[in-house]
C-alpha cells in the first residue's frame, strides 16, 4: 500500500521570504524521508491554494492525504480555517480521503530548534544562567494558544535561564519590547529574544523591531527549515496516518 501524500498547509504571506522558507522546510522533509510525496499549499497570499492542490492530487489518482497545518498552536486557523477548507474539498472530491494532522506545538523538537537558533545567535552555555529569555510568538486571541505559549515559557525556565517571559507580536500582550524592558527592570544582566515563529514575515519583523528598540543583547533567527522541525513534521504525519493502537510499518 502506498503512503498517504503529506500536504503541508502554511498560512502564506506577502513577504516572499515566507514562502521560500516553507519550501525549504518541505524540501528538507523530502530529504529526511525519500519516497514520501510532500506537497505544499497556502491558505492565502501565495499559490498554490489548498483546494487547487487537492484537486490536482485527486486528478492524478491519489486516494489519501494527510493535511498538516504548519502552525505552532491550535488557534483560529487550525480550529476553523483549515477544517473548513478541508470539508469543502472532501465534498467536491469524495474519492480522496483527507485527514488533518495535529499542529506542531508544543514539542521538545521545537524547543530544541529554539536552542539551536539561540546558539547560532551567540548564546553560549555559560551565558544561560545570567540571561533572561523572551519567548516571542506571533500572538493570538485564542486563550488556548496563549496558555500554550505561557506553559512553554515555564518549561524553558527550568532549563537554566535566569528568567523567561512570553511576548506576542499581535493580538495579545506583552509586546517583545515590553518583555525585554521588564526583565531589565528586574535586574537581569543579559536578555535574549527567541522568535517562536517558523518563517520570516510582518510579525517576525515586528518582534525584531521590538527587540532592537528595547536593547536586547541577542536576537535569534526564526525557526526556519531546521532538521528538528522537519523531523517534527514527519512525526505529526505518522501520528495522523496510523490509527490509535495500530503499528506503523516503514
Amino acid at each position: 500500500m502506498s503512503h498517504p501524500v503529506l500536504l503541508v498547509i502554511a498560512h502564506g504571506s506577502r513577504d516572499p521570504r515566507h514562502a521560500a522558507t516553507v519550501h525549504a522546510l518541505t524540501q528538507r522533509v523530502r530529504a529526511e524521508r525519500p519516497g514520501l510525496r510532500v506537497e505544499t499549499a497556502f491558505l492565502e497570499f501565495n499559490a498554490p491554494s489548498v483546494p487547487r492542490v487537492l484537486e490536482r492530487l485527486a486528478a492524478e489518482g491519489a486516494d489519501e492525504v494527510v493535511a498538516l497545518p504548519l502552525l505552532l498552536t491550535r488557534a483560529f486557523h487550525a480550529k476553523t480555517d483549515i477544517p473548513s477548507v478541508l470539508r469543502e474539498a472532501r465534498a467536491r472530491l469524495p474519492r480522496l480521503h483527507v485527514r488533518q494532522a495535529d499542529v506542531l506545538g508544543p514539542s521538545p523538537l521545537l524547543n530544541a530548534t529554539l536552542g539551536r537558533r539561540l546558539r547560532e545567535a551567540g548564546v553560549r552555555p555559560g551565558d544561560i544562567p545570567r540571561t533572561g529569555l523572551v519567548l516571542a510568538s506571533a500572538g493570538s486571541s485564542d486563550p488556548e494558544a496563549i496558555a500554550v505559549i505561557a506553559e512553554i515559557a515555564r518549561e524553558l525556565r527550568h532549563t537554566g535561564w535566569c528568567a523567561v517571559r512570553p511576548a506576542f507580536a499581535s493580538a495579545s500582550l506583552p509586546r517583545t519590547e515590553d518583555a525585554v524592558r521588564a526583565l531589565r527592570a528586574e535586574g537581569v544582566d543579559r536578555v535574549a529574544v527567541a522568535p517562536y515563529v517558523i518563517a520570516p514575515g510582518r510579525l517576525p519583523d515586528r518582534i525584531a523591531a521590538g527587540a532592537e528598540a528595547a536593547g536586547a543583547d541577542v536576537l535569534a533567527d526564526v525557526l526556519g527549515p531546521a532538521q528538528e522541525l522537519a523531523r517534527l513534521l514527519l512525526d505529526r504525519y505518522d501520528e495522523a496516518r496510523v490509527p490509535v493502537g495500530a503499528s506503523l510499518s516503514a
